[in-house]
């Protein structure tokens, strides 16, 4: 582990290597094999998994959960609780090409995962997009576009396959789309919460 900036009380397995430069919350976990690039902020109580790479001046916000073998590469931005299931994929560069490097920062393209979001495993997430709140990305789904907040989305290309509420529990809806429990409703593809029920 190398010297960092951070005056924080978290838990850095010795096998984990932190560069300069780096932010790290109260109660936050690197286990082993990490590497925190130079510049990343992580929030608090945060879980960070074995052989995970954070890039350089990534913000990740607080109560996120990163499964083993994840790259979030610069130019990502995780907010709060949101999670990234194991071997998961994101991407910062639309076009590469090994012959014709595109390295810094003028080149990564932004990604938004926004709260309490969850990626599934294996799932790849290709850059520019936002990932609405409570959106739920199934396993081995390819999301090439922005998500709407509670979707569902499966497949690849990833396509909105249901609607989840904020614990990740499918909404069943009627011909009006209307939720069965009288909670939701559908109106021009969004999830909307009735605040009479």
């Amino acid at each position: 582990m190398n010297n960092f900036d951070s005056n924080e009380n978290f838990f850095c397995h010795e096998s984990c290597y932190i560069e300069k430069n780096v932010k790290i919350g109260n109660a936050t976990k690197i286990w082993h094999f990490s590497h925190v690039q130079s510049g990343a902020r992580i929030g608090r109580n945060c879980t960070i998994g074995q052989n995970v790479n954070i890039g350089n001046n990534v913000q990740i916000a607080n109560h996120v959960k990163i499964q083993n073998n994840v790259s979030v590469y610069e130019g990502v931005e995780l907010e709060d609780y949101v999670f990234c299931g194991p071997s998961m994929v994101f991407t910062n560069i639309k076009v590469p090409r090994s012959e014709f490097p595109q390295k810094g920062t003028e080149y990564y393209v932004k990604t938004l995962v926004k709260k309490s979001a969850t990626i599934g495993a294996n799932a790849t997430i290709l850059c520019g997009v936002i990932i609405g709140e409570y959106a739920f990305i199934g396993s081995g789904a390819v999301v090439t576009k922005d998500v709407p907040a509670h979707a569902l989305i499966i497949g690849n290309p990833g396509r909105v396959s249901g609607w989840v509420d904020k614990r990740g529990q499918q909404v069943i809806f009627d011909d009006t789309n209307i939720s069965k429990c009288g909670k939701y409703r559908i109106e021009n593809n969004i999830l909307i919460i009735n605040s009479s029920k």
